[in-house]
């Protein structure tokens, strides 16, 4: 019962699609939308109808602009992980957190943020790049193991003839295509 009556504190709850989007567009107007949301619906001929029909068959985007109504238009304090992983409608938000004033934004702090968010994405796939170069490199020595460990054994079939060597290491111990090689020399 108690996460019911939450539920119902949500402020999305009630609210159409037409009507936050009323809100919102009124409010900030689509360039700061589009600004902070990156959604072209916001950008290209953009109106009230079109958008919602976006909205309605994208549920990515649709929850993107619930979250920027909960978080910046009616600017509730930032969820809890459990609840992030949970879509914004169906969200449970405490009774003692009301909705306040909405966030003050502007183009230019849009592109701050767009700059910042691009440099985070470089520096992981930096890090991702730099990763795999390491795993890479791992195959690379492992690689260069085995290979000086085959030029050994190559040389040490070279030297002598095994044929008339009472002492024949068995070669297919530390090279398993030392039997392959024999019997193509044949």
């Amino acid at each position: 019962m108690n996460n019911e009556v939450n539920f119902k504190h949500n402020p999305l709850n009630g609210v159409s699609l037409k009507n936050m989007l009323n809100e919102l567009v009124s409010h900030y107007g689509f360039d700061i939308l589009f600004a902070y949301l990156n959604i072209n619906c916001f950008k290209t001929n953009p109106s009230i109808e079109s958008s919602a029909k976006f909205l309605k068959k994208t549920e990515w985007a649709r929850e993107k602009v619930e979250v920027f109504y909960m978080y910046k238009f009616k600017n509730l304090p930032r969820v809890s992980s459990e609840q992030f992983e949970i879509p914004p409608r169906d969200r449970i938000v405490p009774e003692d957190q009301t909705p306040k004033e909405p966030a003050k934004l502007s183009l230019e702090d849009a592109e701050r943020l767009r700059e910042k968010n691009a440099k985070k994405t470089a520096a992981r796939r930096q890090n991702t790049r730099s990763h795999s170069r390491s795993t890479n490199n791992y195959g690379a020595k492992q690689n260069n193991k085995y290979a000086s460990h085959r030029e050994t054994n190559n040389a040490n079939e070279d030297d002598y003839d095994s044929s008339n060597s009472p002492n024949t290491p068995d070669l297919s111990e530390s090279d398993p295509w030392a039997n392959a090689r024999e019997k193509f020399k044949e």
